[in-house]
């Protein structure tokens, strides 16, 4: 049966790195690469038609983080979705979850039996959820194309999920679906996330914002918003979340480049000058905190 692949990172990731983090109705966001398994080079090659002449489509990342979730995707009769993984239990329904709702904002002639490895933890501030819809919709393109309104249908299933769809760095203004592509100057940055297995749901996040704006985002490529931004949902996240400062001071402990609160937590990310340095780290805390779950990688 024909496959499609598709793997989906850590999408919060660049927003957090440049973030003024102000509730999306006010907030400039800084929309995040989309780790989805991006444009497919090529999308499809000779010998890759199976016995019922069908196509395989391949996937492959070029923005984000290279990690994450993994959508595998074959025709069937009607769409379908199966969630495994370490993360697979936070998501009890598998129709409730945005990838189901991907499908079905994308009407097709066939359907398509997805499954999804969520390698990601649930309720983390990593727009895990964004990316897999944007990993949906990104399939769908490279099968059957989208409708000419999918920024609309893509941005009914949240405001950063036309940024997933797009999969390019980018600043995200109004809501966060007004994109703006910046110069990736942090590509191939390495990078490490790390959670203190704690789910924290984001409504509460900013319900405990105290609604201050604390000025724009700066000017300039990726690294300098990510440099000279902040994350203004990092004091009320600790507030819920108190372990997230321990996060922080151990992060901030190994002299990375740069270490802060993603999206609305509880994770947490620090940049590096070198692989060497990341996995020093890496290995540090996995000692130092055998509880914490963390995921190295490169941004893209």
């Amino acid at each position: 049966m024909p496959s499609i692949k598709s793997l989906s990172a850590a999408p919060a990731l660049l927003a957090a790195l440049s973030l003024t983090a102000m509730p999306v109705q006010a907030a400039e966001l800084p929309a995040p690469a989309a780790p989805v398994a991006a444009h497919s080079a090529p999308a499809w090659m000779p010998g890759d038609d199976d016995a019922a002449g069908h196509r395989r489509y391949r996937h492959r990342r070029d923005r984000g983080v290279d990690a994450g979730d993994v959508l595998t995707a074959s025709n069937a009769a009607q769409d379908s979705v199966n969630v495994l993984g370490e993360f697979a239990g936070g998501l009890d329904n598998p129709f409730d979850n945005l990838v189901a709702k991907a499908l079905g904002k994308l009407p097709r002639a066939e359907g398509l039996a997805v499954t999804l490895e969520k390698n990601l933890p649930v309720a983390a501030g990593l727009g895990g959820g964004s990316a897999d819809a944007g990993a949906v919709f990104r399939m769908v393109k490279e099968r059957y194309g989208l409708p000419e309104d999918w920024h609309a249908r893509a941005a009914a299933l949240g405001a950063d999920v036309p940024a997933c769809v797009e999969s390019r760095t980018c600043i995200g203004r109004g809501t966060g679906t007004e994109l703006e592509a910046v110069d990736d100057s942090l590509a191939g940055t390495p990078v490490l996330l790390v959670n203190p297995r704690i789910p924290l749901a984001t409504g509460p996040v900013f319900a405990h914002w105290d609604g201050s704006d604390r000025g724009a985002l700066p000017k300039g490529d990726a690294r300098t918003i990510a440099l000279e931004g902040r994350n203004d949902l990092e004091i009320p996240a600790i507030s819920l979340c108190p372990q997230i400062a321990g996060v922080l001071a151990a992060l901030r402990g190994t002299s990375p480049v740069l270490a802060r609160m993603s999206g609305s937590g509880a994770t947490c990310f620090a940049l590096f000058d070198s692989d060497a340095a990341r996995d020093e780290t890496a290995a540090r805390l996995a000692a130092e905190h055998s509880g914490w779950w963390q995921l190295k990688g490169s941004l893209r």
